[in-house]
């Protein structure tokens, strides 16, 4: 009992010490005076008058609130308890930098501007062009969820055959060893004077990054299937499709996830470099916009979507695996 008690103390300290630290940014951002060469524009929203400061202290206390959800959450788990105990100095020291930022950046102006804005002036970009925003971040998801499935299935689908009939990996195993070595960047001139649309050229790109990393681990993965698990399948009367879609393939599942995580990072490098370079929108377009006017706080404000977008991305993939891999629980430490 007594020991259950400590623990729960314990948790309580470190629910305090995250809140500790954004609280200190909100109490920074509200008590020390703003320099008198930042012009701070007012926005009507919601029947109210909002300008970058007011957002700026809204948006710690809603990080407030999630960390308090999260608290309540990870309260009723032992693991989940102990990580967020874990993780709690970090996030006290994420709030105390958001405080020493916001006095650097926005309130005294120390930073070299404007190449250099503090939170506050980067969340001004979702005040004044919210719809802008939107639609940008909305046309980098669909060229990604386009890339990301071409380069899955076209990947996954030559490693499958690369890794089970001998002569498909005589012929393109050479050719997967050649191109994947190369850029996706470099094939950026052809694909913009061959393809229909920038969009199909950006998901070639896309495509071309993940084929290797991906082919390739997949093929290892069912290359190294055990012989002893064809030969247990076929004396149960398993036929070559079952070999291949209930043996080889699941025994393949982890070199395919990990294919795959290497290759999203690519993907998303490509994603952006191709928004930057002939896309129509996007959040690498909307950064290339941003840079020729010098609005570096935009600039900031698509760097941040996009780390949350891809944070989010690696969350549903690791769901995703987990998920497909839940007989590894318990064998993989």
């Amino acid at each position: 009992m007594k020991y259950k008690n400590l623990s729960a103390l314990r948790f309580v300290l470190s629910v305090a010490l995250t809140i500790a630290g954004f609280v200190s940014a909100i109490i920074v951002n509200a008590a020390v005076p703003q320099a008198a060469a930042v012009k701070i524009n007012r926005y009507e929203y919601f029947g109210g008058t909002l300008d970058f400061n007011i957002l700026y202290r809204y948006a710690a206390a809603g990080i407030i609130i999630l960390y308090l959800g999260l608290a309540v959450f990870a309260y009723f788990s032992e693991e989940r308890r102990v990580n967020y105990v874990k993780r709690a100095p970090f996030r006290f020291a994420l709030g105390v930098a958001l405080a020493l930022w916001d006095i650097l950046g926005t309130k005294y102006l120390l930073l070299p501007q404007p190449f250099f804005p503090g939170p506050a002036a980067i969340l001004e970009t979702f005040l004044n062009e919210p719809a802008f925003v939107l639609e940008n971040t909305l046309y980098s998801l669909k060229l990604y969820a386009a890339g990301f499935t071409a380069g899955v299935t076209f990947g996954v689908g030559t490693g499958i055959l690369i890794g089970w009939f001998p002569r498909v990996y005589y012929w393109v195993s050479p050719v997967l060893k050649i191109t994947g070595v190369i850029p996706a960047v470099a094939w950026m001139p052809f694909a913009l004077t061959l393809a229909p649309t920038p969009f199909t050229a950006a998901v070639f790109l896309m495509t071309m990054c993940a084929w290797f990393p991906i082919a390739s681990f997949t093929a290892q993965g069912v290359q190294s299937t055990a012989k002893v698990h064809f030969e247990v399948a076929k004396t149960l009367g398993a036929n070559t499709a079952q070999l291949v879609f209930r043996v080889a393939i699941p025994h393949a599942l982890p070199q395919i996830f990990g294919g795959i995580s290497m290759a999203n990072g690519f993907m998303f490098t490509t994603l952006v470099m191709s928004e930057m370079m002939g896309q129509p929108g996007g959040l690498g377009y909307y950064i290339q916009l941003s840079r020729v006017w010098s609005a570096y706080y935009k600039v900031f404000a698509a760097i941040i979507i996009m780390a949350a977008l891809f944070s989010i991305i690696l969350y549903i993939i690791g769901i995703v695996q987990n998920r497909a891999l839940r007989w590894q629980k318990g064998l993989v430490k």
